[in-house]
């Protein structure tokens, strides 16, 4: 749990966290969560924590006892009878798989609940977990009065009053209609009765939700003045924290390679991920991951460029856009985007190869990464343009050679930013934004004071038209992958 001050400047004034595990030892937990026996269910104690994806129960009367909250007693000790459930479910847990196939199979199948509410169904998403504590346990159901996600939750608790889920973080969730940006009936329904009661109406994420309660007037001395603005979740509000505008590109090139992306007209699709923009309720945000990051970059550099990077970039440099029409898919677990695994070569005459030559391999390696970013961001319908920046984030982001490969895939420049904390400074930017949001003034003037992006690469030029030309090719191919690694799994369902 981290906390960030800044001033009117937007300078930094104060920093903290607490580290679940060491600080509140009392838990006893393990990197701030409960493991379950079936290894596949993951709870963290309410009283204790704040998660993306994660979800809290609100016992009948609760909302009585947060609004009169002794100013006299730790916030814990007033709220301890207040949830109906005290382990809730987060991120990490995947128990779940049953209840999002019966959710798509309820409103029509995956793409239709993807169309809907922006994503297919997965195990972390709100919806399904509601689902699953409903299903198994019914009578704790009942007794709950509201259900807040852990950004609602967290602002609740300075409102004194049960705070409402915002457009952005509620399109996290399976059941937020994102174009009408209200519950979807059709997936509340397949999820449990009398949800919409329980998770109240939705609001835009600038919305101002009210005062500050007493009780941090009382014992913190918060101005009574003070404006609690709707929380959101930590993905949106590290786009806020990277001052993403339209057309923008973030990538973070980590063990993950992580992309958020600012959208004015998405085309949901089966993988990724498309959220109301938490800065413009009238565009979108998508986010696509995909697992195979830097730990494949890595065992690639091992392999052939002696474990040096100086090394592997020399042999990237070696070779030109395009790769003389090589290609390459490398998977060494299980992708998630497309869902495939294994390495997979082709060369210039569209025949399977089994191995390349050791520069040939590291640039089919990250072309292929970059490409396969651009086809899926374009899949979701993500447009380049002319004023587009890429934001790179991450270990590989300090390789210029590595940036160059993407800049010339997209045909934008390259920045680098420092993005420590990013979601905590997104949501001190957007406190500040959502008091004068009402007025139309965006988030990019609010933050002007804020540093700039450092420039790193721009385009090679010529770059894009042979790199266009690699990514059609690569996109067919992408359907030998798949339909060679569907056919082995009904041939060999254990290799799974």
């Amino acid at each position: 749990l981290k906390v960030i001050a800044i001033d009117e400047q937007l300078r930094v004034i104060y920093e903290d966290n607490v580290h679940f595990d060491k600080d509140l030892p009392e838990f006893k937990t393990q990197g701030g969560v409960y493991i379950h026996s079936d290894r596949l269910t993951v709870t963290s104690p309410v009283l204790m924590w704040v998660k993306q994806h994660g979800s809290v129960y609100w016992k009948k009367g609760s909302s009585q006892i947060l609004k009169n909250a002794s100013s006299e007693l730790p916030l814990h000790q007033s709220l301890k009878g207040c949830f109906s459930v005290s382990d809730s479910p987060i991120w990490m847990d995947s128990s779940t798989t049953s209840q999002c196939r019966e959710l798509e199979k309820a409103v029509g199948g995956a793409q239709h609940l993807a169309s809907v509410t922006g994503s297919r169904a997965y195990e972390r998403f709100t919806g399904n977990q509601i689902a699953k504590i409903y299903s198994q346990n019914p009578e704790v159901y009942q007794q709950t009065e509201r259900i807040s996600l852990v950004s609602s939750f967290a602002a609740s608790l300075f409102l004194g009053t049960y705070a409402p889920i915002d457009y952005s973080d509620g399109s996290g969730m399976n059941l937020l209609q994102i174009w009408e940006k209200t519950w979807s009936k059709s997936c509340l329904d397949a999820c449990a009765p009398g949800l919409e009661e329980r998770l109240g109406c939705p609001v835009p994420s600038h919305s101002v939700l009210g005062p500050i309660s007493p009780y941090y007037s009382q014992r913190y001395g918060f101005s009574p003045d003070c404006k609690v603005v709707a929380f959101t979740g930590d993905n949106p509000a590290s786009l806020a924290g990277m001052r993403l505008q339209e057309g923008d590109i973030a990538i973070s090139l980590g063990t993950s390679d992580t992309l958020f992306l600012w959208i004015q007209e998405p085309t949901p699709a089966l993988e990724g991920h498309i959220l109301c923009n938490p800065v413009d309720s009238q565009t979108y945000m998508a986010l696509l991951c995909f697992k195979n990051g830097s730990l494949m970059r890595e065992r690639i550099r091992d392999d052939c460029a002696s474990g040096s990077w100086d090394e592997f970039s020399k042999a990237l440099s070696s070779t030109a856009a395009g790769n003389s029409g090589n290609l390459g898919f490398y998977f060494d677990v299980m992708e998630i985007t497309p869902e495939a695994v294994g390495i997979h070569r082709f060369n210039r005459d569209n025949q399977k190869v089994s191995r390349f030559p050791k520069e040939v391999e590291i640039r089919a390696l990250i072309e292929g990464q970059f490409m396969a970013k651009r086809i899926h961001a374009e899949k979701l319908g993500y447009k380049v343009l002319p004023r587009t920046r890429i934001l790179a984030t991450g270990g590989a982001s300090h390789n210029k050679k590595i940036l160059q490969v993407l800049s010339d895939v997209f045909n934008a420049p390259v920045f680098t930013i420092d993005t420590a904390n990013s979601a905590c400074l997104g949501s001190a930017y957007r406190a500040i934004h959502g008091l004068v949001a009402e007025r139309n003034v965006s988030l990019a003037d609010v933050v002007k004071l804020a540093p700039e992006p450092s420039l790193a690469v721009t385009p090679t030029p010529g770059a894009e038209e042979v790199n266009l030309f690699a990514a059609s090719i690569m996109e067919k191919r992408v359907v030998t992958v798949l339909s060679g690694f569907l056919e082995n799994i009904s041939k060999n369902p254990s290799c799974l």
